[in-house]
């Protein structure tokens, strides 16, 4: 999304930075992790493939996106690349309902999990979500299996099961 790719979003313990280019290369070494791709439903490609995903992130209308740096790595290295976590993303999927957004989070590096960059990162986003592109209503998709999702999004955030099916 065009808005956002010169915006940096300040959380106490996190940073959100626009999925660049040069973040790729990481980002695609964590999803061809099985355990990472089971989480988030997610296949691997190939990382020109990858390259052109970044590419489509930037420019679509409906996709808002961020990579996920730790401050505290950030303000010790000031090397993004180095303090990449995860990644936070919107979309606009509901042409009839532009204030309907789905988010998805993902803390990938393992050590930064349970450590609660996950809600600073979903407070943060969320906030930007509802300041900067208007959106009032929040859905997540998450699945079965992914049980620290489950729990970060209905104790933490107060979101309602709506539905629940096996892909």
């Amino acid at each position: 999304m065009h808005i956002n790719s010169n915006t940096v979003l300040l959380g106490r313990t996190i940073l959100l930075v626009p999925y660049g280019k040069h973040h790729v290369k990481k980002y695609h070494t964590w999803m061809e992790n099985e355990e990472i791709q089971e989480l988030t439903a997610s296949l691997p490609l190939s990382i020109d493939k990858e390259y052109e995903m970044q590419q489509t992130w930037l420019n679509d209308k409906d996709k808002c996106t961020f990579i996920i740096l730790s401050k505290e790595l950030f303000d010790r290295t000031h090397d993004e690349i180095e303090s990449m976590i995860g990644d936070v993303n919107l979309f606009l999927n509901d042409p009839d309902d532009v204030h309907c957004g789905e988010i998805e989070i993902m803390i990938a590096e393992v050590s930064a999990r349970h450590k609660g960059y996950g809600i600073e990162t979903l407070y943060t986003f969320i906030r930007y979500a509802i300041e900067t592109l208007k959106i009032t209503r929040f859905i997540v998709k998450i699945g079965l299996k992914n049980l620290p999702s489950i729990a970060l999004f209905t104790t933490k955030f107060n979101f309602l099961t709506v539905t629940k099916k096996m892909n």
